[in-house]
């Protein structure tokens, strides 16, 4: 009988046992997956802020800073560190380290309030090879805006004018590299939506004609002031008639306020502007002219 209650007593002390251990388990994994969801929230906070911040890259370092920390500020905040790099071209690339208090629930049974969480992430400022959503109004290399130093002449107004480059040249394009007329409805939604694929560098056909007269076309543009348009920038042209050409050698971004079909010849009114576009990088620097207009991406 004795024997039975001593045995009886153990198997408590060890079931007692068994459960501190199992809820001490039980405990850890919660808490272990919670940090990871902590970490995954802190690396997706360093990734804005570096995007955010390489929009103002090369430019201004301070501006930078000032932008990824506003941007971690908005997306759960957290202790950060800025810093700049170059690769390309002087402090094109910024560098932002997050750190965070991640609290434990069920682990402070064992003595553990909290883990500190960490996270890093750069991001890169450059022209870019290819840009997405670009209009088909190619711009004269040789525009005096675009020849300012370091950069284009930003916020001045001036006319671009379409007027003939080459027999039936209207300093239109094919973004999608077609030989022959797109078409208005074709052209006016490049207009309107920019080209829906990425266009790389390059030579380019014409559009053949003063498509600027089509009603679609002058439906969107109207639509279109007060926006904000990537154009390409042409230096070379080459061929005639439906077989000329324009050699692309980077993109402007220019705001239109108004423009003037007329006839055969045609005008549209705004001023040149900085931007951040969505495109491709090139490699090794190798992107386009740079006409103030900047890509984004995070790099490793």
């Amino acid at each position: 009988m004795n024997r039975l209650r001593r045995e009886t007593g153990q198997a408590a002390v060890l079931s007692v046992v068994f459960m501190a251990a199992l809820l001490g388990a039980v405990a850890l994994v919660l808490d272990v997956g919670s940090w990871f969801r902590a970490q995954r929230a802190t690396q997706s906070a360093a990734d804005a802020a570096a995007l955010a911040g390489a929009q103002e890259l090369p430019d201004s370092t301070g501006s930078a800073t000032a932008f990824a920390n506003q941007y971690l500020t908005s997306n759960g905040g957290g202790a950060g560190i800025t810093t700049f790099s170059t690769k390309n071209v002087a402090n094109d690339t910024v560098t932002v380290k997050v750190t965070r208090q991640a609290d434990g629930v069920f682990a402070k049974l064992f003595g553990i309030d909290s883990v500190n969480v960490h996270a890093k992430a750069s991001a890169r400022a450059g022209t870019p090879a290819e840009a997405l959503y670009a209009a088909p109004i190619a711009v004269d290399r040789k525009h005096p805006l675009l020849n300012c130093k370091p950069l284009p002449c930003f916020n001045q107004a001036t006319t671009l004018d379409l007027e003939k480059t080459g027999a039936g040249a209207f300093r239109l394009l094919n973004l999608d590299r077609t030989h022959g007329g797109s078409g208005g409805q074709i052209t006016a939604g490049w207009i309107l939506n920019g080209y829906n694929n990425y266009m790389p560098l390059g030579w380019y056909q014409s559009d053949p004609g003063a498509a600027f007269n089509d009603s679609k076309v002058k439906s969107a543009l109207s639509v279109r002031v007060g926006d904000e348009l990537l154009f390409p920038v042409y230096d070379k042209v080459q061929d005639n008639g439906a077989n000329f050409d324009y050699r692309v050698v980077g993109w402007v971004g220019f705001v239109v306020t108004d423009f003037h079909p007329q006839g055969s010849k045609g005008t549209i009114d705004g001023y040149f502007v900085r931007v951040v576009w969505e495109g491709i990088q090139g490699k090794s620097g190798s992107g386009s002219e740079d006409f103030g207009v900047r890509s984004v991406e995070l790099v490793e």
